[in-house]
């Protein structure tokens, strides 16, 4: 959601600028722009509506050049998508400012601003950034004590570089509530809104923490707290990624992240190493002081814990809730002793996630965090950890990001478990987890029919997905990752749930979609699915090869390998997400940049 690029070298920057946005177009965006101060103090902008690639074109037609320069993809809030709206934003032909985040007091400052003479040019909240910058710096020695003192009138997040023109040879940032981390260069410096924009250019980096304001120069910088006080943070280095964001011989970047699901387990998951060290070396005497368990995450994410809730308290026998955290951050949530505060994040910089860490505080025993990215603000806030080693994620539709959350959380089950000596069934789930890349390979084994399946979707405009117990959830995840990337309305339901409402909905435009592993609840499911039929429902069954189901009139049929009921959620997900691809590629849309949506929410 928005990416920020930003840097001051001997060299010229606008290649690494445009480089920086490429590696964030994942992250979802409308609008590009980019602006920079060249060798005569002259302050350059281009501005372009739609892709970057519009951007590189403007560049190529008339290009800015400078030593120093900002630039940003913008996912729109305040105000259409539009050229007007892109960032940067300048005021007095000297000043630009780009921005992630939302200022919640913009409305009375651009009113305040307006009542003094300011003419604004955009609808965006951004734009009242820049005009008190140029409103205040008269009255301060430079244009990192003005960023200081404007900051302190912003309610709400902000990612935020500002470059001066007449002072070319600085760039000053700040952060609060959301992701900026400084890359450290041989004489040069740089800001991004993740690692992974950066990484063309240096290994070390610098995360900013909320509050921190930051002054960067040639082969400098200097940190300082709300306060002005100067304030250090670590270097670290990071070692290159185990993939590449190149398509490689795949049409889109899903369909590759699909078939890396089961090395990414394999890298995730050991299934000889379920102990309880994995998640930090205080792990085992908090676990054996957990008597309860509160899972808080965000879309995708929350459906693994939903998933994990089934886990936990079937075989940890630990109650666990699970909550929205945009919603748990809102209210007052009765929190008993003992309870270990689980987050689950890909990214690790999700607003809502990392809020609702902050307002629980010290509610619970410890904070364990889930997450992808090591060093984000989630794992930075957790005592515990475990990292997921599922690569760059790069389709804005997760699917190894899941995956691998869901091995992490068996894993996290065996580990209490063990901790609290209930280790009958421990082999159980070694043998499971050992078996698991083979078991996802033979799913994806099954593409070529999940592809012709996904010919029956292709005119409709509406799904309900159904399914039972742990697998209600990965019924949800099915449903999600239709509606995100093909544009169907999909919505799902525990199969049981059918006569209390959805069953209204049935009828032969309505593709009913199931998950039926060979469980205890199987019976029961088919049943669920004859009042379907019943009633024409036209149904797409993703059954296990030995749960008795045909294929006949009214009913599609994909046998799925069998595979160990522990991971099972696992291999259903892959041919989900498989059906939800195929659908979207048949029906034209924008598989890995689906409209209206960003990778990493890291705004309320």
């Amino acid at each position: 959601m928005c990416g920020i690029v930003a840097g001051v070298a001997k060299r010229e920057v606008s290649e690494i600028l445009l480089e920086g946005l490429r590696r964030l177009e994942y992250r979802g965006y409308d609008s590009a722009g980019m602006a920079l101060i060249d060798n005569d103090r002259n302050l350059q902008l281009h501005k372009a509506l739609g892709k970057v690639a519009e951007l590189e074109a403007a560049q190529a037609q008339q290009p800015i050049i400078g030593c120093v320069g900002i630039a940003h993809t913008r996912w729109a809030t305040h105000g259409e998508p539009s050229t007007a709206n892109a960032h940067p934003h300048t005021a007095s032909d000297r000043y630009a400012v780009v921005h992630n985040g939302i200022i919640e007091n913009h409305t009375v400052l651009r009113e305040d601003l307006e009542r003094g003479g300011v003419s604004f040019l955009s609808q965006t909240d951004t734009e009242v950034i820049v005009h008190l910058i140029d409103q205040l710096r008269p009255s301060h020695t430079d244009l990192l004590s003005t960023v200081q003192s404007v900051v302190n009138k912003l309610d709400g997040a902000y990612a935020l570089a500002v470059i001066d023109r007449e002072e070319p040879q600085s760039l000053v940032v700040a952060r609060q509530g959301s992701p900026l981390v400084l890359g450290v260069g041989i004489g040069e410096m740089f800001a991004g809104s993740d690692t992974l924009a950066l990484r063309s250019v240096t290994d070390r980096f610098v995360y900013l923490e909320d509050g921190d304001i930051g002054c960067l120069s040639v082969g400098d910088y200097a940190l300082y707290d709300r306060a002005g006080e100067p304030i250090s943070r670590q270097v670290v280095h990071l070692e290159p990624p185990k993939t590449e964001d190149v398509l490689a011989d795949y049409a889109h970047y899903m369909l590759k992240e699909i078939h890396e699901q089961p090395q990414r387990l394999m890298d995730t998951v050991q299934a000889e190493n379920l102990t309880a060290e994995q998640f930090g070396p205080e792990a085992a005497e908090i676990f054996l002081k957990t008597r309860a368990i509160q899972i808080i995450a965000c879309g995708t994410s929350y459906h693994a814990g939903l998933v994990a809730k089934y886990w936990i308290e079937e075989f940890a026998q630990i109650p666990c809730s699970v909550e929205v955290a945009s919603e748990i951050r809102y209210r007052i949530p009765v929190i008993v002793d003992g309870t270990l505060i689980i987050s689950i994040s890909q990214s690790g910089e999700t607003a809502d996630t990392l809020a609702a860490i902050n307002h629980l505080g010290s509610a619970g025993i410890a904070r364990l965090a889930i997450c992808n990215v090591d060093h984000s603000a989630i794992v930075r806030a957790s005592e515990l950890v475990y990292l997921t080693q599922a690569g760059p994620e790069i389709g804005v539709a997760s699917t190894k990001a899941f995956t691998t959350q869901l091995a992490a959380l068996l894993v996290l089950t065996a580990a209490l478990m063990q901790t609290n000596n209930q280790q009958s069934r421990l082999k159980e789930f070694e043998e499971a987890i050992a078996n698991l890349p083979l078991a996802v390979e033979a799913v994806i084994d099954l593409e070529p029919k999940i592809k012709q399946l996904a010919n029956h979707f292709v005119t409709k405009h509406h799904a309900l997905f159904l399914g039972r117990g742990v697998f209600y959830p990965i019924s949800m995840e099915g449903a999600l990752k239709l509606k995100e990337i093909s544009y169907i309305h999909a919505e799902a339901y525990p199969a049981g749930e059918l006569k209390h409402g959805p069953l209204a909905l049935v009828d032969e435009d309505m593709p009913v979609v199931a998950v039926a592993p060979n469980n205890g609840l199987l019976e029961k499911l088919r049943s669920n699915l004859e009042e379907v039929r019943a009633r024409g429902g036209e149904l797409f069954v993703f059954a296990d090869e030995e749960s008795g189901f045909e294929t006949g009139p009214g009913v599609h049929v994909l046998a799925m390998p069998h595979s160990h009921i522990l991971t099972a959620p696992i291999t259903y997900t892959v041919a989900l997400q498989l059906l939800s691809y195929y659908v979207a590629v048949a029906r034209g849309t924008d598989v890995d940049k689906p409209r209206n949506l960003a990778k990493s929410v890291t705004v309320e």
